[in-house]
């Protein structure tokens, strides 16, 4: 057995769970992502090598995007202007040096053409599957607002968990460079590895588990959607606000409660969205921990300082409500500029849109695949929720970012 096989098969045995990289978005990232189709907590690591893209992109030309003359470019700019900033600690920031510094001495000025500096300085190349399909999944994820306490009291008894002090997260890669993209979770137990805790088990072990807690919210239904989601904010009763955002995640996968309700025969599969999942645990408080066990996966947070800024992305910077996307970047690079042509939840309305591949997600996997971030809030999670549209994308690259 080679080296590659023998860790694969030690990774299977070891671990529940391998977190790897499309952030699941994503919160990501349709019915949302409890029903399997939106935005799960997004993952940890980032590949430490830009990975090859010709297989997935085939040159295109600018007439070829539908409704790019038509979408107000400049409004993408600030997030543009925020991936320039992501991307200069990327192993693949080189690439895109040139085009940010002129970018940035751009500036906002009077006048400026943001359209014809992308046409000029960018090439579109279509986003296609292997198997050669150019449209795919578009989905909806956002940032949730929720009622919290800092201390457990009565109707607050649902604790927000930060990274538990005794979570081992093993990474392969400088050992062996072919499991860059993937990361193991496990725990000591004498002196053997294990698998972490399950869902299910952290919450039967409750304060055994070695981790702080953050906050304790009021709802556990607010909070599985919040681990889906992989941030958001909370509300105190003093009126402040406490940020959370994706810290680590147990290494088990994530399995959809939308799909169990619907093979229970519980829900019927168009119900089966976040607003329908929601609506089902009200009704049936007594089942909810059950249900919510059926997923193995158990995201941990972190506090964030409060901003008017969105929450950070995978790529290291706030996201843009309705600019920026979720993407898997074995197939899209973190960073680049996507023209997404979508159409709006449950709906035939055109959503044709430039947008930010900013954020990666465990269940945003494939070529022609993105989980659109709505915002923030009760509106966007309406809309989030609901989106499961199909789609088509174009990347969006320098002469330095070519695919060879």
């Amino acid at each position: 057995m080679s080296p590659i096989q023998v860790i694969l098969a030690f990774a299977f045995l070891l671990l529940a769970g391998c977190s790897t990289l499309p952030p699941e978005p994503a919160a990501a990232n349709c019915p949302p992502c409890a029903a399997c189709p939106s935005c799960p907590p997004p993952v940890t690591v980032t590949p430490t090598v830009p990975p090859p893209f010709s297989r997935t992109l085939q040159v295109a030309d600018w007439s070829e995007l539908p409704g790019w003359q038509d979408d107000d470019v400049a409004a993408a700019w600030p997030a543009f202007l925020q991936s320039c900033r992501g991307l200069a600690g990327r192993p693949h920031g080189g690439e895109w040096k040139r085009i940010c510094e002129l970018a940035r001495e751009a500036g906002d000025r009077p006048g400026f053409d943001h359209r014809a500096f992308f046409q000029d300085n960018l090439r579109p190349y279509a986003i296609v599957a292997e198997d050669g399909s150019a449209s795919g999944t578009v989905t909806g994820y956002y940032e949730p607002l929720l009622r919290g306490s800092r201390q457990p009291t009565r109707g607050f008894e649902q604790p927000v968990l930060g990274v538990p002090d005794d979570l081992l997260s093993i990474d392969l890669s400088a050992v062996f460079p072919e499991l860059k993209d993937k990361r193991l979770r496990g725990r000591i137990e004498g002196k053997r590895v294990v698998p972490y805790w399950t869902r299910a088990e952290i919450v039967s072990r409750g304060d055994s588990i070695p981790a702080r807690t953050l906050l304790y919210v009021d709802d556990a239904i607010e909070l599985f959607f919040l681990q889906v989601q992989g941030s958001g904010r909370v509300r105190l009763a003093d009126g402040s606000m406490v940020r959370l955002n994706y810290a680590d995640q147990n290494g088990h996968p994530y399995q959809s409660i939308g799909r169990v309700l619907v093979a229970r025969g519980e829900l019927k599969l168009e119900e089966a969205s976040m607003q329908g999942i929601q609506a089902w645990a009200r009704a049936n408080p007594g089942r909810l921990d059950e249900l919510l066990n059926n997923n193995p996966s158990y995201v941990f947070f972190r506090e964030m300082p409060d901003s008017k800024d969105g929450p950070i992305g995978a790529l290291g910077v706030p996201l843009s409500a309705e600019r920026s996307i979720a993407v898997d970047p074995r197939s899209v690079p973190l960073g680049a500029p996507v023209f997404l042509n979508t159409t709006r939840p449950n709906s035939a309305q055109p959503l044709n849109r430039l947008v930010l591949a900013q954020d990666t997600g465990g269940a945003i996997k494939g070529a022609v695949r993105a989980d659109f971030f709505w915002g923030f809030g009760k509106a966007a999670g309406e809309l989030a929720g609901r989106m499961k549209q199909s789609g088509r994308m174009w990347v969006l690259l320098p002469p330095e970012a070519a695919p060879q």
